[in-house]
């Protein structure tokens, strides 16, 4: 990742390499900036409707075509919450409200992927279940005839939901 920046975002000096709190970090030896690399933040909203999981089949890369829970990017400032609403009304058409938090998955930045995923229960308010955004396709499945997931943090959300499904039970 030190690669990843070359010049002073303050100054547009050339940056050196330097060992800084535990690590090898960008800095400038003009004005003395230390770059900090902050990690990509996503969410995503886990909706149940009688029993079955609502997912997007994804239209663009990476996993084209395979089905994942509505997510996308944080803004920066965004409250992660209203995020998540806003990522369910932009992917599925449905208004939906958070109702509670999931989990938090974290992983190391291998793909231009997000650094942390946050999972979000959420409940339909409104609207009318139709593909947008960047999902090709949505529709509500149930537990034993799931289609192909999409990502290692959708199996494990998946995982989660059965998990709390045989806990009802």
């Amino acid at each position: 990742m030190a690669d990843d920046i070359n010049f002073c975002p303050r100054c547009g000096h050339g940056l050196e390499q330097r060992q800084l709190y535990g690590a090898l970090r960008p800095v400038c030896p003009s004005c003395g900036r230390i770059h900090f690399f902050d990690p990509k933040v996503a969410v995503g909203v886990l909706i149940q409707d009688a029993g079955r999981l609502l997912l997007i089949k994804r239209g663009n890369d990476p996993e084209r075509g395979k089905w994942s829970v509505p997510a996308g990017f944080v803004d920066a400032g965004e409250d992660p919450a209203r995020a998540a609403e806003r990522e369910a009304l932009e992917e599925t058409g449905l208004q939906v409200r958070v109702t509670g938090l999931l989990d938090v998955y974290a992983r190391a930045r291998v793909t231009e992927g997000a650094d942390i995923l946050i999972v979000y229960h959420a409940q339909v308010a409104g609207g009318q279940l139709t593909p947008g955004d960047d999902a090709e396709a949505v529709a509500y499945f149930d537990l034993h005839d799931l289609p192909e997931l999409a990502f290692e943090s959708t199996s494990q959300i998946v995982a989660r939901w059965r998990t709390q499904l045989a806990g009802e039970a």
